[in-house]
């Protein structure tokens, strides 16, 4: 059984390996007793993309020995704007649940000032130590810790080999998600590498999927000759 975190502190290894190789599920509730321990999800974005990803991590969970419903059970909030966003992390925190997955660095920066207590993990975060919700990677202090991804590096390399791919490009197109407090040095990134390689950026961000095709008009009449994702926008709308 996974057991209740103690508070003010996160042992990394047990919630984190029977997360590692699965993905984020569609809302649903268990039925469940009081000495069940509870996990609560908080995600931004839309349910209806990730429904293979349910599958997988509640067969991760499964053959690691947690079954929903029996001895685990889950508090799924998805989110479809920041202010739904904030209601159900308070909503988490005030039904006490026992540990909060919070996916990437949108999600733990609106968790974060809500409890010092309640253990916050994250998967996806850009830049954890730079946005000042982990003081460290390797030993975290306080109630948050997770797996972060080389964002920065991968958004300088992503423009690289675009520009490898299309050697005489003069501009490329940037889809970034601003509700993601990690874009700022993202973007950093991108125009340092872009300068160097002098290449223009044209920057469109995208906060629901009703951007998109603007997006697209927008990159299409200026004429760019590649477009990078930026990882926030791939994870929450994929």
């Amino acid at each position: 059984m996974l057991a209740p975190e103690p508070r003010g502190g996160v042992r990394r290894h047990v919630f984190i390996a029977g997360l590692a190789g699965a993905a984020w599920p569609l809302a649903a509730r268990a039925q469940q007793s009081a000495n069940v321990p509870r996990i609560g999800f908080l995600r931004l974005g839309p349910t209806s993309s990730h429904a293979g990803r349910v599958n997988a991590l509640r067969t991760g969970l499964r053959e690691l020995g947690y079954v929903e419903g029996k001895n685990i059970a889950f508090e799924f909030r998805w989110a479809e704007t920041v202010e739904q966003l904030s209601k159900f992390a308070a909503e988490l925190i005030r039904i006490n649940v026992n540990i909060i997955f919070a996916t990437s660095s949108t999600e733990v920066g609106i968790v974060q000032p809500l409890t010092k207590t309640i253990p916050i993990v994250f998967a996806t975060h850009a830049d954890p130590i730079g946005l000042g919700h982990v003081a460290r990677l390797s030993r975290p202090v306080g109630n948050i810790t997770g797996l972060s991804m080389p964002m920065i590096e991968l958004t300088a390399k992503g423009i690289e080999i675009l520009k490898e791919v299309v050697p005489h490009a003069t501009r490329f197109g940037v889809l970034f998600t601003p509700l993601a407090p990690s874009y700022v040095p993202l973007l950093q990134a991108a125009d340092a590498v872009g300068a160097k390689l002098r290449v223009a950026l044209l920057k469109s961000p995208v906060q629901s999927v009703d951007d998109f095709n603007a997006a697209f008009a927008t990159m299409a009449r200026e004429r760019v000759d590649g477009v990078l994702v930026h990882g926030g926008v791939a994870h929450r709308y994929a």
